[in-house]
């Protein structure tokens, strides 16, 4: 089955998380195009490039100055932003993020495990199905 390599934007303050999925795609040997971004606001900044967009997003939610929920609301009420697959990558486990955070209109919610091992398939997994979906490119 061929695989599409994903462009991903990936929106997390912690460093050592960036790292840890920088890692798991070159270990992996998975081929896709990884931007980065530290909080929220810089993330927006990153997508008023409406000709790059990614493919797909994983999102933290504890972060500084445009927290994760936030990033969210704006992203979901702009008409070319609002089709990205948006996935939560996430330590919080707090109901009402979960149910909060699919109110909104994200793809997915996975939970950061604390075993590398662990962290490693899921992210695969994540990954996987999302080379193979097919996603909205609205211009």
């Amino acid at each position: 089955m061929k695989k599409r390599t994903l462009s991903i934007l990936l929106i997390e303050d912690d460093r050592i998380e960036v790292m840890k999925l920088k890692r798991v795609l070159s270990k992996n040997n998975l081929k896709h195009d990884l931007v980065e971004a530290r909080n929220g606001e810089e993330a927006l900044k990153i997508l008023e490039d409406r000709s790059n967009l990614p493919d797909i997003i994983l999102l933290d939610l504890n972060m500084p100055k445009i927290d994760g929920i936030e990033f969210l609301k704006v992203l979901k009420k702009e008409p070319l932003l609002k089709y990205i697959p948006t996935i939560v990558l996430t330590t919080s486990n707090n109901h009402n993020d979960v149910k909060e955070c699919y109110e909104i209109g994200i793809a997915g919610y996975v939970l950061k495990p604390l075993k590398y091992e662990d962290y490693v398939e899921k992210i695969e997994r994540l990954l996987e199905y999302w080379s193979i979906n097919e996603v909205i490119h609205i211009l």
